[in-house]
């Protein structure tokens, strides 16, 4: 997907590239009719002066002028020629750089005093402008029109164009440049409020900030604004459906208790059967509760966490708690986790998912529990092993399924490691249940890096 940023560098690139060509290409285009017009006139002069100076003889013969003061007349094909005609006296003069060739002018009729100027082919087939005028000039018999051209090489018009093209390339590429800098700082410093704006939304993400503080440019305000109500609907509605939750499962807690209290009072009387079924009732019922009022303290993704856990204080706070049971107290507890590591999930989530599995260690465990959490190219393992005896091969799979109890001596609900699971797949997190080489259960769990 274009990013903003790289659809605006790419339009600057365009239309400064764009501009500067066109101006460049005006800038020569003026250029070359402004040194086409100084040649003109240039030309225009050498008529004017040769005009002045022709004269007839007695007979009506065209007298031979002084050529200009240019040596380059005087030079064969210097590249700047003049040539007259007089169609009257049928005769027609050169200047010396024409040497043996003529400028092969168009046959047509020109009125006195007009100047025509075009474009043909010289000597050594080489192009030149030419500039023409007839003039009258004084003859023995009254006033005779006279064809006066001046021509230059075409090619000092066309190098001139170059000449100036090259000469001012290094500062429009330089002006390009200074452009572009320009474009990309005002770019930079647009967006700046959008990279406030994407910095304070960050904020929210890792749960250091409930709302978008602002404030922002006036085109982003409204943004925020309406941003910031639906964090707070958001926010507002995950709370009453976890506060609607707790109170459903807590309404239900006490009267399955009654309900097992009862059993109980059957069982004495001797109603045995119906007690056990009552017994069992209530027993899953108050599984389905409590695992779904652990379903609805967990978070429902990683961006509605509260904050980041702080994974030894919380776990060393479970092993305290489950050294004071009858089953912890005999075991040896070994706790390998870095003081400062916090892992990006929510703290109650993170206990919720430590809790059940050291229960279910220390449920299993003979002697000793081990929990490590080490950091590895992909994020940081967590494990947890006991030297218990272990779960069959074939019924490791079945573990994360809700009530699955593969001893019912043992107490509990069987939901313990479902509810790890189920945390597991909201935080995107890799778990394997395995067991050890020397026996004893194994969990394994990868949590992607901070």
């Amino acid at each position: 997907m274009t990013s903003i940023r790289r659809r605006f560098v790419l339009i600057a690139l365009l239309t400064v590239t764009l501009s500067l060509v066109a101006a460049s290409a005006v800038l020569i285009h003026i250029f070359g009719d402004s040194y086409s017009r100084r040649v003109q006139d240039e030309l225009s002069g050498h008529i004017t002066r040769l005009a002045a100076v022709l004269q007839f003889n007695a007979d009506g013969k065209l007298l031979m002028p002084p050529s200009p003061a240019d040596n380059r007349f005087l030079t064969p094909y210097s590249g700047l020629y003049w040539q007259i005609g007089d169609p009257a006296g049928k005769s027609q003069l050169r200047s010396p750089s024409l040497f043996d060739e003529a400028l092969p002018l168009p046959d047509d009729a020109q009125s006195p005093g007009t100047i025509h100027t075009y474009r043909l082919e010289g000597p050594e087939q080489r192009d030149v402008m030419v500039q023409e005028r007839v003039v009258l000039v004084a003859a023995p018999e009254g006033k005779r029109p006279v064809r006066i051209a001046v021509a230059i090489d075409a090619a000092e018009i066309d190098a001139a164009r170059w000449t100036f093209a090259l000469a001012i390339l290094p500062y429009v590429v330089a002006l390009a440049l200074f452009l572009i800098v320009m474009s990309l700082a005002q770019l930079a410093f647009g967006l700046k409020p959008f990279r406030q704006l994407s910095a304070d939304l960050n904020l929210i993400q890792n749960r250091l900030a409930d709302r978008l503080p602002g404030p922002y440019a006036k085109e982003l305000q409204g943004l925020a604004d309406q941003l910031n109500h639906l964090l707070e609907m958001q926010s507002a509605a995950i709370d009453k459906a976890r506060g609607r939750a707790s109170d459903l499962a807590h309404g239900l807690k006490t009267p399955l208790t009654i309900l097992s209290n009862n059993a109980f009072t059957l069982r004495e009387r001797g109603e045995a059967k119906i007690a056990a079924e009552l017994d069992w009732l209530a027993r899953t019922m108050l599984a389905h509760v409590n695992h779904e009022l652990a379903r609805a303290r967990i978070a429902q993704s990683p961006e509605q966490r509260r904050d980041d856990a702080h994974a030894s204080k919380i776990t060393l706070d479970i092993i305290r708690t489950l050294k004071r049971t009858g089953a912890g107290e005999t075991l040896a507890w070994d706790f390998d986790i870095p003081d400062t590591l916090t892992l990006p999930v929510d703290p109650h989530d993170f206990r919720e998912l430590v809790g059940n599995l050291l229960e279910n260690a220390t449920k299993w465990a003979r002697t000793s529990i081990w929990i490590k959490i080490a950091g590895s190219g992909n994020g940081w393992r967590l494990v947890v092993e006991d030297d218990g005896p272990g779960v069959p091969e074939d019924k490791l799979a079945d573990l994360t399924r809700r009530g699955m109890r593969l001893d019912t001596l043992k107490p509990g609900s069987g939901l313990g490691l479902a509810i790890v699971s189920e945390i597991a797949t909201v935080y995107g997190l890799k778990v394997k249940f395995g067991n050890r080489a020397d026996g004893g259960f194994r969990a394994d769990i990868l949590f992607p890096p901070n």
